[in-house]
């Protein structure tokens, strides 16, 4: 009866969250997710935001330097290291940024940063190229280009579009983007997803390990709700470049994602071409993670706001992003919501364990800092029209003379949180590692 008493504690605690998360899963898909949470603290962080949510979102000390309504914007929801990445803008220039959006919600901005600061932490350790010491620099190096860019504003900045390209940036994200411009392109991408039949149409290639084909009752019925979304995007006129010709699911992508439903979809380019062709990611949208640490009131006011996960994809995705895809909506499919977006050519992730250089490894976690910074900026405005620059006044007004006491702040919560996930990661191991043989 007495040892009954003492279940609340941290490993009971972990071991239960990570099984109601991933409650809905089939074996195989848990036991390809849990695999992948084992590689490293990192990868199990990524795979446990829910983790992040439950323990952070009621935490007094976010009112130190937030907590208000000027500090509140679209945050990414899953900062971290690996959820940025290479893509193409709208003028085709392969720009780095946030590029996943599948947990993008209206909050605090300090969640993404103390996320993105604990990825920081964990990544480094994980690749082990530089010690605490230098670590700690690199945290430093984040908070304040994250700062300085947040609290920097002008009435300029409004008609100004900040692009992080080749030409904008410095080593090694400089280095990074040349080289995805020389060795990416839309036939490249095609080439790798895709083959050119012997009637000379292109589909997707069968052969690739991580596609599957759909059976010819499941393809039916995603070619019907294909087609609502086709019909709303149109808006009545007629795109050949709509036409589908070709879906596929798409298998063992991600790491919090895995078991999600996705589909490639390919569709008709604008030129009509074998090689101009799109493919469209469509990936089920079960909703942001923060959704399981929010109080009824607010799960309330928030399905009042979204009728649904793919009006909120898309609003997030908008408010975020510069230049959306044309091809960004979503649709419905047995029952479930599904977000659509283009796949870009560029997409890529910097790899951070090629970081072998000091100075380039602080000069890269200055940039996360800025990017998420920037984007954060650019979202409040979309919510805030009338008011576009009330999130730098608010970080102005609540950092001013306290600069190092914010740089401090999000240093410790980054180093003991990672601490408290390599330990959680120990109990995940002794707890599931069985079922991942």
């Amino acid at each position: 009866m007495i040892k009954d008493l003492t279940l609340h504690n941290r490993d009971q605690q972990v071991i239960q969250a990570i099984n109601e998360n991933n409650a809905e899963l089939d074996a195989p898909a848990r036991k390809k997710k849990f695999a992948a949470m084992a590689e490293s603290p990192y990868r199990f962080f990524r795979g446990t935001s829910h983790l992040f949510w439950q323990d952070m979102y009621n935490d007094w000390r976010f009112a130190l330097f937030g907590g208000v309504a000027g500090t509140q914007t679209w945050i990414q929801g899953d900062a971290h290291v690996y959820n940025f990445g290479a893509f193409a803008n709208h003028d085709g220039d392969v720009i780095y940024g946030l590029d996943d959006f599948d947990d993008a919600v209206v909050s605090d901005y300090q969640y993404d940063l103390w996320r993105l600061a604990i990825s920081l932490v964990l990544d480094t350790r994980a690749n082990g190229s530089f010690d605490e010491s230098t670590c700690a620099k690199a945290l430093n190096a984040l908070v304040k280009g994250y700062l300085k860019t947040a609290t920097d504003y002008s009435k300029g900045d409004l008609e100004r579009e900040v692009h992080y390209t080749a030409d904008t940036t410095g080593k090694p994200l400089k280095k990074f983007l040349q080289k995805v411009g020389r060795k990416k392109d839309r036939k490249r991408m095609l080439d790798k997803w895709t083959r050119l039949q012997k009637n000379g149409k292109r589909a997707f290639d069968a052969s690739n390990p991580k596609l599957k084909r759909l059976s010819p009752v499941a393809r039916k019925q995603f070619v019907a709700s294909f087609e609502a979304y086709r019909k709303e995007r149109e808006q009545g006129g007629k795109h050949d470049f709509y036409r589908l010709k070709d879906v596929v699911r798409r298998i063992s992508a991600g790491t919090g994602s895995l078991g999600t439903m996705r589909f490639y979809a390919l569709i008709e380019g604008e030129d009509g071409s074998q090689n101009d062709d799109i493919i469209l990611d469509i990936k089920e949208q079960g909703g942001p993670a923060l959704l399981l640490a929010m109080s009824e009131p607010e799960l309330q006011a928030y399905r009042r706001v979204y009728p649904n996960e793919g009006v909120r994809h898309e609003a997030a995705f908008r408010a975020l992003s510069e230049h959306p895809d044309r091809y960004l909506g979503w649709l419905e499919y047995e029952g479930q919501v599904f977000s659509v977006r283009e796949r870009s050519p560029f997409k890529d992730d910097f790899p951070t364990e090629k970081l072998d250089k000091k100075k380039h490894f602080l000069k890269m976690a200055g940039t996360w800092g800025e990017i998420l910074a920037t984007e954060h900026k650019r979202a409040s405005r979309h919510l805030n029209p009338d008011q576009p620059f009330m999130f730098e006044k608010s970080l102005q007004r609540l950092t001013k003379d306290r600069e190092g006491e914010f740089v401090t702040l999000v240093g410790a919560i980054a180093t003991h949180y990672a601490e408290c996930v390599e330990r959680d990661f120990q109990t995940f191991l002794d707890a599931f590692e069985p079922s991942t043989n």
